[in-house]
């Protein structure tokens, strides 16, 4: 279905009209960012669950520039474990809520060492069990560090876009992840959270998105369009 062919005038009147919308925005995300991947620098799945953590209202930029010193610091999962909290306070503290990401990172440093061989868990059930872990610094790790497509990572850009492009009428994002496991292909749930975080980033932005230069543009019909 050419992109053109739906527009504000002409929504999805079926199940199948809705299938065939979804398979476009696939298309032309596919198109847009046909490589994308994790923003977070890292280089194996406990440094990825760090910077996941720390990324915690705050910006992947921030965060790749507090973690590469971080790392030298303590380069192994003891040595997270074995620091001081208000140390550790201090040397995050640039990506805001620094006490509370400060706790989780040591409490899952202690856990995966007593609980998990010194490996960082690969189910969903295991790792939610890790302090400060819940369900979309989960999907980051297993998706991006496992290669597990678990679910749908939900983090503001997900969210603002999935409602933008009428994929979702849930503000929960709980809720979104679900509409938007059940919409899209489970292989396609990775890439998928990687494309839109992405084009949130680079085009859909929260107050003034650059519809003119979006190829989704034909498929959303957003009141907050600016075309």
């Amino acid at each position: 279905m050419p992109a053109r062919a739906i527009n504000k005038a002409t929504r999805p009147r079926n199940a199948a009209e809705r299938q065939a919308r979804v398979a476009e925005i696939l298309r032309c995300l596919d198109e847009a960012y046909p490589a994308a991947k994790c923003a977070l620098d890292h280089k194996n799945a406990w440094q990825l669950l760090v910077a996941t953590i720390l990324s915690a209202q705050c910006t992947d930029k921030r965060v790749n520039m507090v973690t590469p010193g971080l790392f030298r610091k303590y380069p192994t999962i003891k040595d997270f474990a074995a620091v001081r909290q208000v140390v550790l306070e201090q040397e995050i503290r640039s990506t805001g809520f620094f006490r509370n990401k400060a706790k989780s990172l040591i409490g899952s440093a202690k856990a995966i060492l007593s609980e998990f061989g010194g490996q960082v868990p690969q189910t969903m059930e295991e790792i939610l069990r890790l302090p400060g872990v819940a369900r979309k610094t989960a999907n980051v790790v297993l998706g991006t560090a496992f290669s597990k497509a678990t679910g749908v990572v939900v983090d503001t850009h997900v969210q603002r876009i999935a409602q933008r492009l009428d994929l979702t009428k849930q503000k929960d994002p709980g809720k979104i992840e679900q509409d938007l496991m059940k919409a899209i292909s489970q292989d396609k749930w990775i890439l998928f959270s990687h494309q839109i975080i992405h084009h949130g980033r680079l085009v859909c932005a929260a107050r003034k998105p650059a519809c003119n230069r979006c190829n989704l543009e034909p498929l959303c019909y957003s009141k907050d369009k600016t075309v």
